[in-house]
Parts: C-alpha cells; sequence; structure tokens
C-alpha cells in the first residue's frame, strides 16, 4: 500500500483524511449498487469500511499490506456490503470474479440463483455446519483469493502459521462432514 496515503490515514489532518475519504467514494457507490442496496445505505457501508481502514491504519496493520488501498478498502466494504444484506435477510449468490475491483461488473441475479449439483448442494449444507471462522478463513481463500498472508491480517490472526493451521483443521472437517 502507498506509505503516503497510510501515513495520511494515521494524521489528524482533515484536509488529507478528506481528501482520501472522497477519493474512491463515487466509484465505491458505483461498484455496491450492483448488491441491490439503496444508495444511503451504500454510503453508510462506506463510511464504515473507510473508518475500518483508518482504524488498521492507527494500529500499524498496513504497513505491511501489499495490496492498493482502493482494493483494500473495496474488500472490507464488500464484507460490509454482505453484513448489510444479511441483515435485510437478502442471499446474493456468489461471483466468481466479484473479488475483483472492475470498471464493468454485470449485476447480480438474486431472483434466479444458478442450479448446484448434489455435490454443490451438500458443499454448501457443510459450509453452513462449519464455525464462522473455518468459514470466513476458507472463503478468503477460496473465493476471494487472498494469501495466507493477506486472511492473517483482514482476519486479525497472530500470524501466518495460525492461518495455516485454522484453514489445514477446517478442510478436514469439511472433508469429514462431506465423506460423512
Amino acid at each position: 500500500m502507498d506509505k503516503n496515503a497510510v501515513k495520511d490515514l494515521q494524521s489528524d489532518d482533515r484536509l488529507k483524511l478528506k481528501a482520501l475519504y472522497n477519493q474512491y467514494r463515487a466509484e465505491f457507490l458505483g461498484f455496491g449498487r450492483y448488491y441491490n442496496l439503496d444508495q444511503d445505505s451504500l454510503a453508510d457501508v462506506y463510511q464504515e469500511s473507510f473508518l475500518a481502514l483508518r482504524k488498521r491504519a492507527l494500529q500499524g496493520k498496513l504497513n505491511t499490506v501489499e495490496s492498493s488501498m482502493k482494493t483494500y478498502l473495496f474488500g472490507i466494504g464488500k464484507f460490509k456490503i454482505y453484513d448489510a444484506l444479511k441483515a435485510k435477510k437478502k442471499e446474493v449468490p456468489y461471483e466468481s470474479k466479484l473479488h475483483l475491483v472492475a470498471d464493468e461488473i454485470p449485476a447480480i441475479e438474486i431472483e434466479n440463483p444458478p442450479q448446484l449439483n448434489e455435490k454443490e448442494q451438500l458443499l454448501r449444507k457443510y459450509l453452513k455446519e462449519l464455525g464462522e471462522k473455518c468459514r470466513l478463513v476458507l472463503t478468503l481463500f477460496y473465493y476471494r483469493g487472498l494469501t495466507i498472508k493477506e486472511i492473517a491480517e483482514h482476519a486479525d490472526y497472530s500470524n501466518e502459521n495460525v492461518v495455516k493451521a485454522q484453514k489445514s483443521r477446517c478442510l478436514k472437517t469439511l472433508r469429514e462432514l462431506c465423506n460423512g
């Protein structure tokens, strides 16, 4: 991540913070409209995401992040969008390219989710039975494509070895459930 941006996030300079806040706001609101949230909710999500980004900067957790500020901010925002959708009792089917921040992302069809084969249905069922930490680690690694290092930072694990062990245990449990 750009060291100057991290320093600005850590500063108390209102002008720098306002400039950073506004830098990706409009783009995020455009990106977020594909999730069928109203503009007010999206604006709230963006603000919460920016505050979370700043908190991580103040804690020194962004010093080793290799992704861009935009990618990191949108990643936080996406999780907050999912939380908002969950709170509204909406389900959004996973779209394999959602982890990419692009100018043109096709709209997600919530009304007609894709039909899952028997193995996919079992996998979905057993993923729901795993603990929240397991689901988070597996989702970040396999669906979002984050590295072990990025997961450790994103999910506040103490180090990469803890993430590796957690992922290994979760996969073992998931395999046992699937093989029944």
